[in-house]
């Protein structure tokens, strides 16, 4: 299979989260053994810092924008490019980065891009670095979510991958997301853009834990 045919099929994995979720069994005893592990554990951790740390962007960019001057053709542009950076990741580039990094290096590069690209957009508006840090959105979210798929298909029993899977959506990216959506209201209330710094050190956080994702741990389960 191509680059391409790789992409499509690890794209269509994260986008069937649910799906398998739903045909999941979530038992206490399944849950217990998933928690044993550490390798879904620090993905699970470093899926919700990352992940979590959009809330600030989703929620309040277009705002903060706006206030800045810029007209919102130039806002649908900029999400546009965001968006095309992830699918261009999901199908042509992210296969690559994975192959050259492997899947801890890939986390840690979407927690660094993650910490510069709130910490920019922090302290500027300007349109032309706008547009430089959106096609991070292809690393930060896109990248992520491959290599945190690999690691769950590589580190969890074949028995338990779609209660895995139902965690890691629930607890990595639902739960997180909301929580720090909520977190981001009140923080953009009292700093402003300077809110987006606080989404920066939560993306930093999860370098270590990307560093402590070592290959033998991430070895198949039986």
């Amino acid at each position: 299979m191509g680059r391409g045919g790789a992409g499509l099929e690890h794209f269509a994995a994260t986008r069937t989260i649910g799906a398998k979720a739903d045909a999941a069994t979530v038992t206490r005893e399944g849950l217990a053994v998933l928690f044993r592990l550490p390798v879904f554990r620090r993905v699970v951790l470093a899926a919700a810092l990352i992940l979590g740390s959009h809330a600030m962007h989703d929620t309040f960019s277009v705002i903060r924008w706006k206030g800045a001057g810029i007209s919102p053709q130039a806002i649908s542009i900029l999400w546009s490019v965001s968006v095309a950076a992830e699918v261009a990741v999901f199908f042509v580039i992210g296969p690559w980065l994975l192959r050259k990094l492997t899947s801890a290096g890939a986390i840690a590069l979407a927690a660094l891009a993650g910490a510069m690209r709130w910490l920019v957009v922090a302290y500027t508006a300007d349109i032309v670095v706008l547009s430089l840090m959106q096609p991070l959105h292809g690393i930060t979210f896109a990248l992520l979510q491959l290599a945190c798929m690999r690691l769950l298909a590589q580190s969890v029993p074949d028995a338990l991958s779609a209660t895995a899977q139902a965690i890691y959506g629930t607890v990595g990216v639902g739960a997180a997301t909301a929580v720090l959506t909520l977190v981001s209201g009140w923080l953009y209330a009292r700093l402003g853009a300077t809110a987006f710094a606080v989404m920066a050190a939560l993306s930093l956080a999860a370098v270590p834990i990307a560093c402590s994702l070592r290959a033998g741990n991430a070895a198949p389960q039986s």
